[in-house]
């Protein structure tokens, strides 16, 4: 279908408008439940209008939004969540938690059926919500008069409807220190730029700076003793983990762009300290000022939370985890070889054995089947030897991530 009749097809079944969908998830290590915690729209709609009703990728969860009337399928949408990974961590195995989650679709015209499901390491679902929502309602609140916050674009490729708009978030940065985020901002787009398949595609991009001014300088850093106030109450430390940097305040996030062009964040913290986050189709985090490889990792963890890449490093532990023996990674990018002609497969020579011995050379390029990744030691395969989905010092990320790249910014873009 041409992109002319496909946009048309948008036209028939939404408006030009924004829904945005709040959730509650909740659980245990072995629970989860999903609450709908309110709508509300604004004006102008900024994601896809074509491939509507398909998935680029599964994530760990699924949103399918279907006609009430006729039972067609009119979006579809893919992520993961802090709460699914939450689920893995010990704390989770002693107590219920919960977590915001925030999602947007394009408002429909009639009334729709919403389907949101949870799936575990397994890829089975285990938990689902079907709501109907009727975009008459009165009780869904409209934002487009709300005060925007500051912002302006960075750079600019082209018309929304045309381009994949992303927004930089300033945490944790005085009125004073604007200028110093927005520097970062350049930084950090040069930094995308400079990979593949970025490098030949960043027209079709738009990045635009979003300023929240913060009360304090900084973000929390619990193991130090530090708590500050920031508009998105973002702290280190997450799940016990000292350099995972997170926020908990989807809600806030989502509140500071209402009314701008966004589809994916990057949320620059205003810390020294090493760390970040990525979380697919969610959220991208990373320290703005650590001295370390700041720019690096904003690269690595936009791979997590756009590309929804795996991690192709390991742990040194044979315990399995976040991928059991038995299932096929959803992530492009690692593979447990139970459906290996999934992956890449077809980029293997004919002399590629599987897997594939280490040999110290052509770390970055040489595609192979390499086990240790997904935080474990055996049983995982990574593409490469080497990556920047692996290691920050890494200047490319492999041709396999790099292929998986180019198909996700094609099926937003074409």
């Amino acid at each position: 279908m041409s992109i002319s009749a496909q946009s048309s097809c948008f036209d028939v079944a939404f408006s030009d408008s924004t829904l945005r969908i709040d959730y509650i998830f909740s659980g245990t290590n072995k629970t989860q439940h999903i609450a709908l915690d309110q709508l509300s729209k604004t004006a102008g709609w900024y994601g896809r209008r074509h491939h509507l009703d398909e998935l680029p990728l599964e994530g760990n969860g699924q949103l399918t939004m279907t006609d009430s009337q006729t039972g067609d399928t009119l979006y579809r949408h893919s992520f993961s969540t802090l709460f699914q990974e939450w689920q893995a961590t010990e704390e989770a195995c002693r107590v219920e938690k919960s977590f915001e989650n925030t999602f947007v679709v394009p408002m429909p015209k009639r009334k729709v059926d919403v389907v949101l499901q949870l799936t575990d390491n397994h890829r089975r679902v285990q938990s689902s919500l079907r709501h109907t929502i009727d975009p008459q309602d009165i009780l869904i609140r409209d934002r487009s008069n709300d005060t925007q916050t500051p912002w302006r674009y960075i750079r600019r490729g082209g018309d929304s409807r045309d381009c994949i708009d992303v927004a930089f978030v300033a945490e944790g940065f005085a009125a004073d220190e604007m200028a110093d985020f927005l520097a970062m901002c350049d930084s950090s787009v040069a930094a995308l730029a400079a990979h593949e398949p970025f490098r030949s595609m960043i027209d079709r991009f738009n990045f635009v700076a979003v300023m929240p001014v913060s009360k304090s300088n900084g973000v929390s850093i619990p193991h130090r003793g530090l708590w500050v106030e920031t508009p998105l109450g973002s702290s280190f430390d997450t799940f016990y983990t000292e350099r995972y940097l997170t926020t908990l305040q989807v809600k806030r996030l989502y509140d500071l762009v209402t009314g701008i062009p966004f589809e994916h964040f990057i949320i620059l913290a205003n810390t020294t300290a090493y760390g970040g986050g990525g979380i697919y189709n969610s959220y991208n985090m990373a320290s703005a000022k650590c001295p370390y490889s700041k720019l690096e990792v904003i690269v690595h963890e936009f791979g997590h939370s756009f590309g929804g890449l795996g991690d192709e490093y390991d742990y040194g532990s044979d315990l399995e985890s976040m991928y059991p023996s038995d299932t096929e990674p959803w992530e492009p990018n690692l593979t447990t070889l139970v459906d290996f002609d999934s992956k890449w497969k077809d980029m293997l020579t004919a002399s590629a054995s599987i897997p594939t011995k280490p040999d110290g050379r052509d770390l970055t390029t040489k595609v192979g089947v390499y086990e240790g990744g997904g935080y474990q030691s055996k049983g995982v395969y990574r593409p490469t030897q080497e990556c920047r989905m692996k290691v920050n010092e890494v200047k490319e990320f492999c041709p396999v991530c790099q292929r998986s790249l180019l198909r996700l910014i094609s099926f937003y873009t074409e």
